[in-house]
């Protein structure tokens, strides 16, 4: 018989959460806090809770996906959830941050149940498909009895660690790289269109360009796993000639009137690499310029 199982929360992404889960055979209780939202999954099947203890109290497995830590506190940090959770799984689906989640783990695994951290790296369309991502951190015994369970949620969901905070720590890191290529794409249709270029135009070129800026991405992560910082015969890019073309784009920016807050930012992290000796480092040399104490560690050694 399989397990019953509790979704909290039933936005567009709670919601899929729980009609995958539906879908799969799972007996489901849902809660939120517009009870109307439930309504399309009472009808699919699921059990309307009308309190979260009564749903806390329905399921083996709590699944948590509100809008952020404090929501959570608020609906479970209570005395009756805090007896009710007792044995049972919690896996928090809340996007927050590495603390939040060691702070959540904690207070769970006082009153006696198990739980495990994740980030979805998805949008709903995507929960329940093959390609669906969730990355859930926590005790690996945890994850690897409830298997059939989170494969039901999607084809990709991985344990990546015992360390609670590990997934949402994941999820800010990759997070970093989407929010850079989505401003990066409007600073592109600002130029794009300041310059009087259909968009259509930058889509194809686009399309040709994303291989080479996937490789120098890939490259950059692996030159700074390996600690080469230094340019040599296998530099893609050097921190000289990227500084040279941010230098015209600043201009052209400027000229045309396009906010050029974020890629001053960059321009920064140029100036305090140059300005310590590294213009002629490869491109991954920037990374000590980032974190706050590495530089100096970083200027010691080269």
């Amino acid at each position: 018989m399989k397990l019953s199982i509790t979704v909290i929360g039933t936005g567009r992404m709670g919601s899929a959460l729980a009609g995958s889960l539906l879908q799969s055979g799972y007996p489901t209780t849902v809660w939120n806090r517009t009870r109307q939202k439930t309504d399309p999954l009472a009808r699919l099947g699921a059990i309307a809770a009308s309190s979260v203890e009564e749903a806390v109290n329905a399921g083996e497995i709590i699944i948590v996906n509100v809008s952020d830590y404090e929501a959570t506190k608020a609906l479970l940090h209570s005395d009756a959830i805090a007896s009710a959770i007792r044995g049972k799984l919690i896996v928090e689906l809340t996007s927050g941050t590495p603390s939040g989640a060691r702070e959540a783990a904690e207070w769970c695994t006082k009153h006696g149940a198990n739980y495990l951290d994740g980030a979805i790296m998805a949008t709903s369309d995507y929960i329940g498909t093959d390609a669906g991502t969730i990355l859930l951190a926590g005790p690996r015994e945890a994850f690897d009895t409830n298997r059939d369970v989170f494969r039901a949620l999607g084809g990709n969901v991985q344990h990546v660690g015992e360390e609670p905070g590990r997934a949402n720590a994941l999820d800010s890191a990759l997070l970093a790289i989407m929010w850079g290529v989505l401003f990066g794409t409007l600073h592109a249709i600002a130029v794009s269109q300041a310059e009087e270029i259909e968009l259509g135009e930058l889509a194809r070129q686009w399309s040709a360009t994303a291989p080479v800026i996937d490789g120098l991405v890939t490259d950059l992560i692996k030159r700074t796993s390996a600690g080469r910082f230094a340019s040599d015969n296998e530099t893609l890019s050097s921190i000289s000639a990227h500084h040279g073309a941010m230098q015209h784009l600043l201009e052209l920016m400027q000229f045309r009137g396009i906010d050029r807050s974020i890629v001053d930012g960059y321009d920064a992290i140029f100036k305090r690499a140059i300005a310590a000796g590294h213009l002629h480092d490869d491109f991954a040399a920037l990374s000590h310029f980032l974190a706050t104490g590495k530089q100096h560690a970083f200027d010691a050694s080269h």
